[in-house]
């Protein structure tokens, strides 16, 4: 069940499940059903992404990072996507970079806001848009404008996950208030928890213009990217977590949520999901330490951008493994 509630501080904290861990999707769900046979089938058919292999850092230290990408591929007007606005084309809605510490097998991750607002060789204005000339452009601007060394690259399509949603016959949201977005298709008349399926989670999961009926009038959250970032990161936790209670209880049910997965994700050439997914399984075992980077708000040409605030540089050396991990909250 996922029950709405946004959560925009920047401080970090300890989270049980990792969200967007497409790397171990597969293997966490198999894995408990003790079918990695079938496991390695769907492995091996995973599409992989061309050219970001070159462009990955071959850096070696005590720390590697993934690079976790929430795409949003989407045709206007397809009333099976959930997408009835005037949005088309890719698009890197979440961006995330996951720290493995190989020294002592714990894990962290890092928040990168799509509208921050970078300047690298090939590419000026917010990082987002690096991914409109593919994911390696993405991966270095990244690597350029954070110093961040990326040495896998992971993608999501939320297209894909709509397969998924469908093979677990739908996931529990409950909403406080009516709730609507016109752009996506979203519609709750009446706030309670209702069961939503691959096209409604579709439209629930893009929704940027989120829409609530509180105190008699319309009112639209604030957070616009931020809160659905957070709305996605619950709704994929939640899917995850009712894909392994679905094995556990019904284990021949396998074999459809194994294929819906391997149809969501994309991978570079070099990485092996099964044993990733086995040393992540170790490393977020006590928990995942997760990080939002400090911005402030700008304009720049005329458009809306985020720049790096006060105390970024000390959560950048830490996931460029040249810093120790920033103070937890007290």
């Amino acid at each position: 069940m996922v029950v709405l509630a946004l959560d925009t501080t920047p401080l970090p904290r300890r989270r049980r499940l990792p969200t967007f861990l497409a790397i171990v999707l597969v293997t966490t769900v198999v894995g408990g059903a003790g079918t990695l046979i079938a496991a390695r089938n769907v492995v091996d058919g995973v599409p992989r992404v061309p050219g970001v292999s070159s462009v990955l850092s071959s850096t070696s230290t005590n720390v590697e990072n993934y690079l976790l990408v929430g795409s949003d591929s989407r045709d206007a007007g397809d009333p099976n996507t959930g997408e009835t606005g005037d949005v088309t084309g890719n698009r890197s809605d979440t961006m995330m970079v996951l720290r493995i510490d190989k020294n002592d097998d714990t894990a962290s991750i890092l928040s990168i806001p799509r509208d921050l607002y970078v300047e690298t060789a090939d590419h000026t204005g917010r990082i987002n848009g690096a991914y409109n000339d593919g994911p390696a452009a993405l991966v270095v601007a990244i690597q350029e404008s954070l110093g961040i060394p990326i040495h896998h690259y992971v993608e999501i399509d939320f297209f894909g996950f709509k397969a998924l949603v469908d093979a677990l016959d739908g996931i529990n949201v409950c909403f406080l208030y009516p709730t609507r977005d016109f752009n996506t298709g979203l519609d709750i008349p009446v706030g309670g928890c209702y069961t939503l399926d691959g096209t409604q989670s579709l439209a629930y999961a893009r929704s940027r213009h989120y829409e609530e009926f509180r105190d008699g009038e319309w009112r639209e959250d604030p957070t616009s990217d931020l809160g659905r970032t957070t709305r996605q990161r619950a709704f994929v936790n939640a899917t995850l977590q009712k894909a392994l209670a679905t094995v556990k209880t019904d284990p021949f049910r396998t074999g459809d949520l194994v294929s819906a997965m391997g149809a969501a994700i994309r991978i570079d050439d070099e990485l092996d999901p099964i044993g990733a997914g086995a040393s992540l399984r170790t490393a977020v075992g006590d928990g995942l330490l997760t990080y939002s980077l400090p911005v402030v708000n700008e304009t720049i040409d005329g458009a809306a951008v985020l720049l790096l605030g006060d105390g970024a540089d000390a959560v950048l050396a830490y996931f460029r493994g040249t810093g120790p991990a920033p103070p937890l909250p007290a």
